[in-house]
């Protein structure tokens, strides 16, 4: 995915219009735009942690922030990241990046993002979903609202949080209705353009479509998942859904 950036220009254009270009169209046109074995989220790991060990914890740190949390990086992941960099680069700069990291987390992550998301909806957020961490990608919560006669639960994704590709298999029947009731999140079928959710949306995933779904970078989201009755019924998880993938959503 190609990073566009204008900051060098909207700020440097005309006095220094040089470092401007490269900022611009090298830095993040080329290097930050680099396709192989970086991703956006790994690249966001190791500049944060860069301009962490320099003590650089100004404006543009701030900035590097909040592109690692919209490239995918949790409120955990943060953390631990800055800890056991702590170790390395010094602890008085650990702090002073903490207290950076604690502002630009509590937009929409953690315990304060999760109570004002609690209030938007009537039905629990529930436990951590601990059973089925492996198949997703950042923080999730299970909440089980009935499981006599079909089978329906709530489940909220951290922001940036999403499942695995998978599929639900049937001889007859089967497959899942999702209710959204809140936040923003997205859904995406195999070989289809992405769907971005909010609450009142209704999803309809008929047996064996390959499929994923998750919140948006910077929202919690919650959705009912409604099991639909059939015969022989399975679940299939797959791979995950990289941060290429999921970064290039709008």
């Amino acid at each position: 995915m190609a990073v566009k950036q204008t900051a060098g220009r909207d700020a440097l254009g005309g006095f220094a219009p040089k470092f401007a270009e490269l900022n611009d169209d090298v830095l993040f046109g080329q290097v930050w735009s680099r396709e192989g074995e970086l991703s956006l989220r790994d690249r966001s790991l190791v500049t944060v942690v860069a301009l962490m060990a320099q003590g650089l914890v100004d404006s543009s740190f701030q900035y590097h922030l909040a592109t690692a949390r919209q490239n995918g990086i949790t409120r955990p992941e943060i953390a631990e990241i800055l800890t056991h960099a702590a170790f390395y680069v010094g602890w008085p700069k650990a702090w002073a990046a903490f207290r950076m990291a604690k502002e630009v987390w509590s937009e929409g992550g953690g315990d304060d993002g999760r109570a004002r998301h609690q209030q938007e909806m009537v039905f629990p957020i529930g436990a951590p979903n601990d059973g089925f961490a492996h198949y997703f990608t950042g923080r999730s919560y299970l909440q089980p609202l009935s499981t006599a006669q079909v089978g329906v639960y709530n489940v909220t994704f951290e922001p940036g949080c999403r499942n695995n590709w998978h599929v639900h298999s049937a001889s007859k029947g089967g497959g899942q209705l999702l209710l959204c009731v809140a936040g923003r999140g997205w859904y995406q079928e195999w070989g289809r353009p992405a769907r971005a959710l909010g609450p009142g949306d209704v999803v309809n995933i008929p047996a064996g479509v390959k499929h994923w779904h998750g919140a948006a970078r910077d929202s919690w989201f919650s959705h009912l998942a409604v099991e639909v009755p059939g015969e022989d019924c399975s679940n299939q998880w797959l791979e995950a859904v990289s941060d290429e993938e999921y970064s290039a959503l709008a």
